[in-house]
């Protein structure tokens, strides 16, 4: 019975690997054009090219890619600020690790409802400013949510991906830092020179890793901008959801396609992750060996 104790414990995950796998090969069969139920059994890459000539689509696939490599590129920078900050000041495990961590916990959802309270033309900072005589009216508030700069999404995703970044790069920086930054300090380098020159650029690995993850995640998600994107131009996931519940069941390729094309980025994204991860593998068992 022993030996089959893990088995039993990763039945359950395995179920869902299966499940997921299947939906994705599902999905991919359907955005050729072979859905049985609809009478479509002949695969095509019509579906495809459709989309590609189609400028609502072209639009879509624009904003989602701004939003994604915009607040990615934020996020990793403040990420590895507060990361450096945590390590530097040696708050790695104390409220201050637990505050910074505690967005990587909220629902996305929830954090669409905090931006639209705070940041919204009838939100807590525009009657604050209200109040404070700073603005004339609420409407002299900046519009930044539903707007074409997507400047509300921006702020949702990087104030959850920040943490992570900073969370996922937390432990390669301070081990660095422990080694080589402080025999830096020791022979006269300043702590500022010592992270740009040292502890930075051994931590990129894991920084781009970082990155990867959050432009993947951000690209193929659809809470945030659907709550907080604006009419037109709508994010890409957003986009397929609506060509997916269609009235005419025909367009459900089209829906597959596009979500197809999610797929196909965000797993180019997962393999550039794995490749960085198997050389920064290679590159550690390579010092084991050679010490």
């Amino acid at each position: 019975m022993k030996n089959l104790t893990p088995y039993i414990l990763i039945a359950p995950f395995a179920v869902l690997i299966v499940i997921f796998i299947i939906g994705i090969i599902n999905a991919l069969l359907q955005s050729f054009g072979y859905i049985p139920a609809l009478e479509l059994t002949n695969f095509t890459f019509d579906y495809y090219r459709d989309i590609f000539a189609n400028e609502t689509f072209m639009s879509s696939l624009q904003y989602s890619l701004y939003i994604s490599i915009m607040s990615s590129i934020i996020a990793t920078v403040l990420g590895v600020l507060i990361c450096a900050v945590l390590v530097y000041t040696e708050n790695t495990k104390g409220i201050s690790f637990q505050i910074v961590r505690l967005p990587i916990l909220i629902p996305h959802t929830i954090v669409a409802l905090m931006v639209l309270s705070v940041f919204s033309q009838s939100g807590m900072l525009a009657r604050l400013l209200y109040n404070l005589g700073i603005i004339a009216s609420q409407d002299g508030f900046p519009n930044i949510i539903h707007n074409g700069s997507g400047v509300g999404i921006l702020i949702a995703y990087v104030w959850k991906e920040a943490p992570f970044v900073a969370y996922f790069v937390l432990a390669l920086m301070q081990s660095i830092n422990k080694s080589l930054g402080e025999a830096a300090a020791t022979l006269g380098a300043s702590p500022v020179r010592a992270f740009f020159t040292i502890t930075l650029p051994l931590s990129m690995p894991a920084i781009a890793s970082a990155f990867l993850i959050v432009f993947a995640f951000s690209f193929g998600a659809y809470e945030l901008p659907y709550l907080l994107g604006t009419t037109l131009p709508k994010a890409l996931p957003v986009q397929a959801y609506i060509e997916y519940i269609h009235p005419d069941m025909k367009h459900r390729p089209y829906a597959m396609a596009m979500n197809g094309i999610i797929i196909m980025l965000t797993t180019t994204m997962a393999f550039i992750y794995f490749a960085l991860l198997q050389r920064k593998t290679k590159e550690l068992e390579g010092d084991i060996h050679g010490q």
